[in-house]
């Protein structure tokens, strides 16, 4: 099956796929989840946990870096960046790895270069609460 440029249909990503949102084995491993997909507005990213975790998202790199226990936003945000971090911040979660970040694009562009990228714009996420322990993140536009 070929996707032509521009033709890219919403695809949903469990978090973590059957490890789902938890405190990871080794502080890479959400890192390495992320860059092995490109997400596009549209998508959609599925945060599934057992005990108690949370979904904080930010714009600011620095947030993240530090994991800070309260970012700019949770579980809803807009921005005017492709970037988007998120992170866990229950205790040292987010320090043990519980973490990643994506940069989200627009159907059949070309991930932005380092220097391109803070001008990059998408427009924003939605956030549903589907129970106590699923929260489903919509990218769009």
């Amino acid at each position: 099956m070929a996707l032509l440029k521009g033709a890219t249909a919403a695809q949903t990503y469990l978090v973590g796929d059957s490890f789902g949102w938890n405190v990871p084995p080794n502080s890479s491993y959400y890192t390495i989840w992320a860059s092995k997909r490109t997400f596009y507005v549209g998508d959609l990213l599925t945060f599934n946990w057992t005990g108690s975790h949370t979904v904080g998202i930010s714009h600011i790199q620095a947030e993240y870096d530090n994991c800070k226990k309260d970012p700019g936003e949770v579980l809803s945000s807009s921005g005017t960046s492709g970037s988007f971090y998120f992170y866990c911040t229950v205790d040292d979660h987010c320090g043990s790895g519980q973490k990643f970040a994506i940069n989200a694009l627009t159907n059949g562009s070309e991930p932005p270069s380092p220097s391109s990228a803070s001008s990059f714009t998408i427009g924003a996420f939605f956030a549903a609460v589907v129970s106590t322990t699923v929260i489903t993140i919509l990218i769009y536009d």
